[in-house]
């Protein structure tokens, strides 16, 4: 199936080029895609897809296992281009997302801010004057807590966690600046705070930084930018990180992402993570809070109440790769409102509650991050940190991965 995919790809963009009398070289790589390169060398384009089709089920309870809802869906489906243009120095990303999972449609129904669905996910230019430095322009990811920055194709678990769901930066528009070295990297971003695809900006903007330690050196080909010791690294491999993002006058729920809030408030958020790779072996910790200056908004006579999840969350997850291509994973999650979200005596009618996941995962990697079968069991428990009552369920998804 993947050697005659890439055939009809490759025949039917030789097909194109040559009756528009373009010269190029058409390359492919393990993993990467199909690279068109023009001969004269001002310009190249690497193509892949990939799509996640999935079934899950929740049950009612932890007592009763009847299902309390199915999930049958594609989940993403996204295109990706990338490149330079006229330089290697001057490189490009665009990314699109085409299923409905994919693209926000619950949060534009009811939302100001932004009104459209999300089809465009990365539309950023790229200017590299060394190997080491570089700055952007346009749509893409924050440089916020690393599961985020990870790519959803490359996750060991169907889902990332309840943690970066709740607290993530996310993508927004505006400058980038980064410099990567083999033993450390400081990252940067000046953006509009809104979100991707907003219709407009506000007076406040967003602040994010990030900054990485690696004591043993650079991780084998981004290792450390994908989920599972794929690698299998044969030295030990470990790095620190920690981000940190201010959004001044956030109009949404999640900063970047979420329902609109009823006035702007200011919003900051941290995040801490650990990453150790070696033979196989992954281990992964991260920490996220977010405080609000005001993080319960209301209408002038007080009908309608939007919150902050202002609070922790804390994951940490553990996995083994068999020499088999098998994957064992466990995982524990869990987020945490501040009392000023769920006993708030002015707001009684606000009241977030406390989530933890349990989640046990199995994957086959038949083509790396690229062709993947994965299956997830959970455990969910929600707390109501004010009454006092905790009430659990149970979970499972099977997803496949296919792409180039």
């Amino acid at each position: 199936m993947k050697q005659i995919l890439l055939l009809s790809v490759l025949l039917v963009s030789n097909s194109i080029f040559s009756q528009k009398k373009i010269d190029l070289s058409i390359l492919t790589k393990p993993q990467r895609g199909i690279e068109f390169i023009g001969k004269d060398s001002l310009f190249s384009m690497r193509f892949q897809f990939r799509m996640q089709n999935r079934a899950a089920m929740l049950t009612r309870s932890e007592k009763d296992l009847s299902a309390e809802s199915y999930e049958f869906r594609v989940r993403r489906v996204r295109l990706k281009m990338e490149g330079f243009v006229f330089s290697p120095k001057l490189t490009y990303k665009l990314q699109l997302a085409f299923s409905r999972g994919d693209m926000d449609w619950d949060m534009t129904q009811m939302s100001q801010v932004n009104t459209s669905v999300n089809i465009v996910r990365d539309a950023v230019v790229n200017y590299e004057p060394t190997k080491h430095l570089k700055f952007s322009f346009g749509q893409t990811k924050l440089p916020g807590n690393r599961q985020r920055v990870i790519s959803s194709g490359d996750q060991q678990f169907a889902d990332r966690s309840i943690v970066n769901a709740t607290f993530n930066f996310d993508r927004d528009f505006g400058f980038f600046a980064s410099y990567k070295h083999d033993y450390f990297a400081v990252q940067g971003a000046l953006t509009s705070g809104e979100g991707r695809n907003s219709v407009s900006s506000n007076s406040g903007l967003c602040y994010t930084g990030r900054v990485e330690v690696l004591p043993f050196g650079a991780f084998t080909n981004k290792n450390d930018y994908q989920e599972g010791d794929l690698e299998c690294e044969q030295k030990p491999k470990l790095s620190l990180g920690a981000s940190y993002n201010f959004n001044d006058d956030a109009v949404r729920a999640g900063g970047q992402l979420g329902r609109d809030l009823f006035k702007k408030t200011d919003m900051s958020t941290l995040s801490l993570d650990l990453l150790f790779k070696y033979k196989g072996f992954a281990m992964y910790t991260e920490f996220m809070q977010r405080n609000c200056t005001n993080p319960i908004t209301f209408t002038s006579d007080s009908t309608g109440v939007q919150a902050v999840f202002a609070g922790n969350g804390f994951m940490q997850q553990f996995s083994y790769l068999f020499k088999s291509n098998w994957e064992i994973a466990i995982r524990y999650a869990e987020i945490t409102p501040f009392s000023s979200v769920y006993n708030n005596p002015t707001f009684s009618g606000v009241n977030l509650k406390k989530n933890q996941e349990f989640q046990l995962g199995v994957t086959k990697y038949i083509y790396g991050h690229r062709v993947k079968v994965q299956g997830n069991l959970l455990y969910q428990l929600t707390s109501d940190l004010r009454d006092k009552l905790t009430t659990g369920r149970f979970g499972a998804i099977f997803q496949i991965e296919f792409g180039i």
